[in-house]
């Protein structure tokens, strides 16, 4: 059938033929129930040929035999179609329609041989998982009578647009609220001056979009966020917190720690760290404590990029290319180190973007000033450690991110106190070190390099640096190349053995002498399980 001459029109179909065309869905399906009362109908918007087409998702040439022809006309809408008009790739498609979205969720979900969920019955949303290519189909009903009012009820205007799902190309966009004009022009505009007024975490969501896109918040609109962050308490922290962690894992971070500040988001989140704003510090820092952190926040980005290889070398290249000749060796397990998943959905990234945000936020509590003016915050790694854990626990991060987080700020120092200490670590300082942080110590390490380059706004007098980095490579190849030997050696002896040979009480008597003897062997100095237990022998 020649649909040619219905370009840009949705035509209503029963049994196959045109029953009924029109400019909106609505128009052709009520002329078609006129003209066919009792027969099943199906709509679709009908394409013009020739135009460019968007650059949507590779999944939506699967998806969209199965949404075309449907009872009810279906829209593809948000960030998808951003950006497609972007040419960003996109991992999310979110579709709506008039009702009965999470039938349809589960009617895909069938025909594509993937699972479904409802995710509010009373809401009529739905979500398919598509496993493989990592994507979600979300599919809801119009949350207000009809599409234009749904689109005006969106955050921004960029995301306000929407697509037929038979559609291929920009002519058939939907733009009701000026999106495609914020585009060309790089602006995030709030959609009405109500927009962010009932749900303020859209306000944590524009900071993500400027800062991810390289766009710049309009006036009203940079208002708008900053009247949000005060208005916090008025949504889920689950909410706020998933925003939160966005922010944290952009290109950027310094820059989503700075803007969040700038807009009083950082304060509603983490007054803590605001709180360092203006506490001075002596040479060799040259900036508050606050400003300190997002520098770590900034070096941060070079240090991850040149050990994980993932770009070309940032500036400062010579910084960048001698973190990546020391540490290279490494890279492949550090790439699988921080893309791992923990318990709550982040990954090792962004425990390690946490870590040096709280990295210092215990110098509040712990500062002083000496006669000579010196300035010290002794044991402000441990004391932030505990600000830290309560902070992640009311963001409602998983216990294991915050255990993690915690050991890593609680070690943040455990480098330069090795670095003061001279030479190079011996296998027992080695064993110390990994013992106190786990796995976190490779974070500690990076975050090491990060807080040094900050503090002295490059790498100072170089001595220092060269052994610095000389040091968390030493440490890193420890750990991936002789793990078994200095870093967790496999038992010469139990406490069961100690009980029996030396007629010993079970008690913490018998954990002292396993650790004793486990350092001694990571040290080298015992290979056997007899050296083991005259080794426990002499230390009773």
């Amino acid at each position: 059938m020649d649909l040619s001459i219905y370009a840009g029109r949705w035509v209503a179909f029963a049994k196959g033929r045109v029953a009924g065309v029109g400019y909106t869905a609505v128009d052709a399906f009520h002329l078609a129930r006129r003209n066919r009362p009792k027969e099943r109908l199906t709509i679709e918007f009908i394409e013009g040929e020739g135009q460019q087409p968007l650059s949507l998702p590779a999944l939506m040439d699967r998806v969209r035999p199965l949404l075309t022809r449907h009872e009810t006309p279906i829209y593809l809408v948000g960030g998808a179609v951003r950006d497609a008009l972007l040419g960003r790739p996109s991992h999310d498609l979110d579709f709506v329609v008039p009702n009965g979205a999470i039938r349809l969720t589960f009617r895909v979900a069938d025909q594509l041989g993937e699972p479904a969920y409802k995710l509010d019955q009373e809401r009529d949303t739905g979500r398919v998982v598509m496993q493989e290519v990592e994507t979600t189909l979300d599919f809801a009903r119009f949350r207000q009578a009809d599409l234009e009012a749904d689109l005006r009820d969106r955050d921004f205007t960029i995301n306000a647009i929407a697509l037929p799902a038979s559609a291929k190309d920009a002519s058939s966009l939907i733009d009701p609220c000026g999106g495609l004009a914020d585009l060309r022009a790089g602006l995030i505009r709030q959609v009405s001056p109500d927009a962010l007024e009932n749900d303020a975490v859209r306000g944590l969501r524009g900071l993500r979009l400027a800062l991810t896109l390289g766009f710049e918040l309009t006036e009203e609109t940079a208002v708008s966020i900053k009247k949000s962050s005060k208005k916090m308490s008025s949504v889920s922290i689950e909410r706020v917190q998933a925003e939160f962690i966005k922010l944290m894992h952009t290109a950027l971070p310094h820059e989503a720690v700075r803007i969040m500040d700038e807009t009083g988001w950082l304060h509603a989140i983490t007054p803590e760290i605001t709180a360092l704003r203006g506490l001075t510090q002596s040479p060799p820092h040259h900036e508050s404590v606050l400003a300190h952190t997002i520098s770590v926040l900034r070096w941060l980005k070079v240090v991850e990029t040149a050990v994980l290889k993932n770009g070309r070398l940032p500036q400062p290249t010579a910084v960048a290319h001698a973190i990546r000749q020391a540490l290279s060796p490494f890279a492949e397990p550090l790439r699988a180190h921080f893309e791992r998943e923990v318990d709550g959905g982040l990954d090792g990234i962004a425990l390690l973007r946490l870590s040096a945000l709280f990295h210092d936020v215990g110098k509040k509590e712990t500062r002083t000033v000496a006669e000579n003016g010196r300035i010290r915050y002794i044991a402000h790694d441990k004391v932030g450690s505990k600000i830290t854990a309560k902070r992640l626990r009311r963001l409602t991060l998983s216990n294991e991110t915050i255990s993690y987080v915690q050991r890593t700020v609680n070690g943040h120092m455990r480098p330069l106190y090795l670095v003061n200490a001279g030479g190079k670590a011996s296998r027992r300082a080695v064993f110390r070190y990994f013992r106190a942080t786990g796995s976190a110590g490779l974070d500690v390490g990076l975050l090491a390099l990060a807080d040094h380059l900050a503090t002295y706004d490059g790498t100072g007098d170089g001595g220092s640096w060269r052994h610095l980095v000389a040091l968390v490579a030493h440490l890193f190849n420890h750990y991936f190349t002789h793990h078994e030997e200095t870093i967790a050696p496999p038992p010469l002896v139990n406490g069961r053995d100690l009980i029996d040979l030396l007629a010993l009480k079970p008690g913490p008597e018998i954990g002292r002498l396993l650790r004793l003897i486990m350092e001694a062997q990571a040290a080298g100095e015992i290979q056997s399980r007899d050296e083991a237990i005259a080794l426990a022998s002499s230390a009773l």
